[in-house]
């Protein structure tokens, strides 16, 4: 009677080197991938190429290095979004616990910037343990091998600040007629206000809520010390 065993044995021994030799070339891509946008300026980012394709129409955008980005909005993206990103590696895991104990189904607020890079540069949306797993394996090689005015600088010109505006520069001249360079305090924090859900809030437009945010953002970033906290990037 044929035995089956010698011969499953060899295909699953050649299904785990082949399994083997896929994480390994993924992981070796993925950093040489993170490493080169270093000093490499990203042309698009996953969130943007999504967006484009299900609206069938081009995204505003236009790249600004971080030397031409006001150091207000770098202030009110961190106070708003990411207090501890100077001092963290990528996670905020004292944030996490707290969101996970205020909402157990659905954690917020959790999220560094190194985390929203990495989503929105390289994955898509969704809750998926493969998308978190990819989001963290990106974050720390963004860790490792960029510096913190890298991440900040990529963060500012892909993130969402309305319905098809991305990055600091095409939000700047949508909402305010101005360079990404020039926005003031209170631009900056409204802007930094709608990044929870730009396409709902507007930084043009501001709610009543909108505004109260963007002052409190505001306080928050003389209580970080202001641009004094850039310099411990």
């Amino acid at each position: 009677m044929y035995d089956p065993g010698p011969t499953m044995h060899r295909l699953l021994k050649r299904t785990a080197r082949l399994g083997l030799a896929l994480i390994a070339a993924f992981v070796c891509l993925s950093a040489l991938l993170v490493l080169a946008l270093r000093w490499i300026d990203p042309p698009s980012s996953a969130v943007i190429v999504a967006w484009e394709l299900g609206n069938g129409r081009e995204a505003r955008q236009e790249w600004q290095p971080l030397e031409r980005i006001s150091p207000h909005l770098q202030m009110a993206v961190i106070a708003a979004e990411d207090q501890k990103f100077a001092h963290h590696f990528g996670f905020d895991f004292a944030a996490l616990k707290q969101a996970l104990r205020e909402d157990r189904k659905r954690p917020r607020g959790a999220s560094t910037i190194t985390q929203q890079t990495a989503k929105n540069l390289f994955l898509w949306h969704g809750r998926s343990y493969l998308r978190k797993g990819l989001e963290a394996w990106f974050t720390v090689l963004m860790e490792l091998l960029w510096p913190k005015e890298r991440i900040l600088e990529v963060y500012l010109n892909i993130a969402e600040f309305g319905e098809g505006v991305y990055g600091a520069q095409a939000a700047a001249q949508r909402f305010f007629g101005t360079s990404a360079r020039y926005l003031s305090s209170w631009q900056a924090g409204r802007m930094a206000a709608v990044l929870p859900n730009p396409r709902r809030m507007s930084a043009q437009h501001p709610s009543h809520y909108v505004r109260n945010r963007a002052a409190t953002i505001n306080r928050q970033v003389r209580q970080l010390g202001g641009s004094a906290y850039l310099g411990a990037l």
